[in-house]
């Protein structure tokens, strides 16, 4: 028997605290920060506008969302 009842299990996230990923912001969120998708999954990046190609330092990593930083090269 299934403990949930449901059978379903929240996503795992495909980003992880520390590491740091190539992403494209394709929108704005509502505070303004730079939103982009990594395998679908929603990152926040803060000093970033529309069209960035930007490499992200994940900051924060919840289950529906992440935050991040851009990394300086």
């Amino acid at each position: 028997m299934s403990n949930s009842g449901s059978g379903f299990r929240p996503p795992v996230a495909p980003v992880e605290e520390g590491k740091v990923y190539e992403a494209k912001i394709e929108d704005m969120g509502r505070e303004g920060d730079g939103l982009a998708r990594i395998q679908n999954f929603v990152v926040f990046v803060p000093g970033t506008k529309v069209g960035d190609q930007v490499k992200i330092r994940i900051t924060r990593v919840h289950r529906r969302m992440a935050f991040g930083e851009v990394v300086q090269e």
